[in-house]
């Protein structure tokens, strides 16, 4: 691998909040993990399929800077995310998060929508295979928290909803 395939790697974990990733071409093993503290984020590289006797490097990436929206808090007329009350829902698998049954058709739901035991809240490809996700709870859809087209994990708070 190279240094810009391995740069692109750290961008794409970065960019997307996925706390792991490992990577493996050939001999070569790149094995990216997010930790949460000021030190940033740990790379490790190994060139050898056997990690515990391969040499290794690491690499510290400072982490991103906050937003403006971090700093400020929440607009006046967004909902409050600190409410006691919000029920989060979490994916129950890991894939990529779909918003709609198929690219140009309309969202399962948008934020405001009252939800139900049941209702399809989203897709998530796992595997080449398209699991439909429901809900448990009755309530309101305050915020949606991922993206469409998103990898997720496993845990990953999907949705935030104020239970009816």
């Amino acid at each position: 691998m190279t240094l810009d395939e391995i740069r692109d790697l750290i961008k794409t974990v970065c960019d997307t909040g996925i706390a792991e990733l490992e990577v493996q071409r050939g001999e070569n093993r790149v094995w990216i993990k997010r930790s949460g503290g000021s030190s940033g984020q740990e790379v490790t590289v190994t060139q050898s399929p056997a990690p515990t006797a391969a040499p290794f490097a690491q690499i510290s990436v400072p982490p991103a800077a906050p937003s403006a929206s971090d700093i400020m808090g929440a607009s006046p007329d967004e909902a409050d995310l600190t409410d006691p009350t919000l029920k989060s829902v979490p994916a129950p698998i890991v894939g990529t998060y779909y918003e709609a049954a198929s690219p140009g058709a309309d969202r399962f739901v948008r934020e405001g929508d009252h939800i139900k035991p049941g209702k399809v809240l989203c897709i998530i490809e796992s595997m080449k295979l398209m699991n439909e996700i429901e809900a448990e709870i009755t309530g309101t859809i305050v915020k949606c928290l991922v993206e469409n087209g998103q990898p997720v994990e496993y845990g990953e708070t999907l949705f935030l909803v104020k239970p009816n």
